[in-house]
């Protein structure tokens, strides 16, 4: 199995595909296998990495209190060794965040990024009107590392997809494998929130990065990703807006025909830039 040194820990990595380099960047509770349903149309144009953030599945979970600014270096660090930088960035929910924070301190490393529905409450949390969501959402975060760190792996993950990011009854619906991962990465999303930057984000050094940016959400998500991603719109000069129809959190999985031709269109306004 590949692994890389970087950052002081060792990260999995799958690599595939030819042509413009993509890198696919995973958000909370999963790993790499979460890209699977765009993985075969992916490698077609582009050379993909895709691979488990640290303290999940198959990667180094180092003790102590992380922090996502970690998650970023470990980026940027794995794009520059395996010969990824710059090169367009997907991420999803946490991915995303990641992506994001990355891109503000080191705009050099990317030709373009798509971010879906990362959680970065805190750039609204001075908006009067996405108020009672955030302390609702707050509110159900806090009872789900609750029950995570009494030892209860599933019923918090449970909590987590049908109160939180997916809606009732969708814990059900997932394949056996992806349960079981959410399971063994429990932990790391108890780390995450413990992280007191989890969900800021500096916008004005986010500003500094002029390249593509697409920012998506999907038509069936809580409500309050829409007011981060108009937040974040405003701050990036190129950015644009997407939402997938009928989708919600990981249109990557349950819309991934539509999250391919969203992938090219970033890439070709990438190839155009100067």
């Amino acid at each position: 199995m590949p692994h890389v040194s970087v950052n002081g820990v060792e990260l999995y990595y799958e690599v595939a595909g030819e042509g413009d380099p993509l890198v696919l960047v995973h958000g909370s509770w999963g790993d790499h296998y979460n890209w699977v349903p765009v993985m075969q149309d992916l490698t077609r144009d582009h050379r993909v990495l895709v691979y488990d953030r640290r303290g999940h599945s198959r990667s180094d979970c180092p003790p102590g209190q992380g922090s996502r600014r970690e998650d970023e270096d470990d980026l940027a660090d794995l794009m520059e060794t395996l010969g990824f930088a710059p090169a367009f960035v997907a991420g999803n929910s946490f991915g995303a965040s990641t992506a994001l924070g990355l891109a503000g301190r080191h705009p050099e490393l990317f030709r373009g990024i798509l971010a879906h529905e990362p959680p970065l409450l805190g750039v609204v949390a001075d908006d009067p009107a996405s108020g009672p969501l955030l302390a609702e959402t707050g509110r159900r975060l806090a009872s789900v590392v609750e029950r995570l760190r009494a030892g209860e792996p599933l019923a918090g993950a449970r909590q987590f997809v049908e109160e939180v990011a997916f809606g009732p009854g969708e814990w059900e619906r997932m394949p056996d494998r992806v349960r079981e991962t959410f399971r063994v990465n429990a932990p790391t999303f108890a780390d995450e929130q413990g992280d007191p930057g989890w969900a800021e984000l500096d916008l004005a050094a986010l500003s500094g990065y002029t390249g593509p940016a697409l920012l998506t959400k999907g038509s069936e998500s809580p409500p309050w990703f829409a007011g981060i991603v108009g937040r974040l719109s405003g701050a990036l000069p190129q950015a644009a807006t997407y939402t997938f129809e009928g989708a919600g959190h990981i249109p990557h999985v349950s819309h991934p025909t539509e999250y391919v031709r969203q992938v090219a269109a970033l890439v070709a306004l990438g190839r155009r830039a100067p």
